[in-house]
């Protein structure tokens, strides 16, 4: 079962990178930002790191989040949006306001890093 669970989670997270756009030619100013989106029980707080083409690290440092629902958007959406390079992944099922609030506020952190 739990091979299983790791499975499904892999698959989760190559199908998000793949339904996701890509900055490519995006520029930041390389450093580390913060973001915040509206979650379902409160702020979901971000910080992104980026260099001057990429994002290299999306950290979830603050949330209100219910535990074991938003267990899912929390481990994997960070890594997907490291991964297809943009804010633009789809969100996790079962726990959509998490994943648009972590979403919201790595793009708010891009903002300003732009």
């Amino acid at each position: 079962m739990k091979d299983l669970k790791k499975a499904l989670a892999a698959i989760a997270v190559v199908a998000l990178v793949g339904c996701s756009g890509s900055t490519g030619s995006a520029k930041f100013k390389a450093g580390t930002y913060t973001g915040k989106g509206a979650g379902h029980n409160g702020d979901v707080v971000v910080d992104v790191t980026v260099s001057d083409s990429a994002i290299t690290k999306v950290e979830i440092k603050e949330h209100q989040e219910t535990s074991g629902i938003s267990d899912p958007a929390i481990e994997k959406l960070p890594e997907a949006i490291v991964s297809a390079g943009a804010a633009d992944v789809d969100t996790i099922s079962g726990c959509t306001d998490t994943s648009n609030a972590i979403i919201e506020a790595v793009k708010a952190a891009l903002d300003q890093a732009k």
